[in-house]
């Protein structure tokens, strides 16, 4: 099934609202994420299964397996240290926010400039739907070959993703409502 690309009016209101916090309000339980990186009513899926409608979500759709599987590859190829081989995860352009204003990754350079800027490796802990096709992935921080996590390690941090043609094209920071946040200067 083909996916509608975002617009770029979408994109900058959800980064937008994403870098100013959105902070409180709402039915939802307001977790401070901008609407589109909301996640479904009932928590969404955490595990990979096929594209549906969560349970009890109100038709929104659960994680699509391939597109985890992405992530996962991406997450999983940084941690061995291979920065050339996780900046190929990346479409270009793509969107990301580690901490900072919205940057588009323009070239192959600058995809593998982005990732070798995260100084930890990553282990998916889970994911689970947000809006328009994003989902929001937690992972648990660790050490990797070339990067520096430090008192990082051991800790979780979140992302959200969108995934276009097996390509991460939005890669955002999401403060971590889970409990355990990364230590100060740990992006995943």
């Amino acid at each position: 099934m083909a996916r509608r690309p975002l617009t770029p009016l979408a994109l900058l209101a959800a980064l937008l609202l994403c870098l100013a916090g959105c902070g409180g309000g709402g039915d939802d339980g307001a977790t401070g994420a901008p609407d589109a990186l909301r996640t479904t009513p009932g928590g969404g899926t955490t595990t990979p299964g096929p594209t549906g409608t969560t349970p009890g979500g109100s038709g929104a759709r659960s994680v699509d397996a391939r597109d985890l599987a992405v992530v996962r590859a991406w997450a999983a190829t940084l941690q061995r240290g291979d920065v050339a081989g996780a900046a190929r995860f990346f479409a270009l352009p793509s969107a990301v926010a580690n901490g900072t204003r919205p940057v588009a990754l323009q070239t192959r350079a600058q995809a593998r400039a982005f990732n070798r800027s995260l100084p930890c490796g990553a282990d998916v802990i889970s994911a689970r739907p947000a809006r328009d096709g994003f989902f929001i992935v937690t992972f648990r921080l660790t050490e990797r070959p070339g990067g520096a996590c430090g008192s990082g390690t051991g800790n979780t941090a979140r992302a959200a993703f969108h995934v276009s043609d097996g390509l991460i094209d939005h890669w955002l920071r999401v403060e971590d409502l889970e409990g355990a946040p990364a230590a100060p200067g740990t992006p995943t």
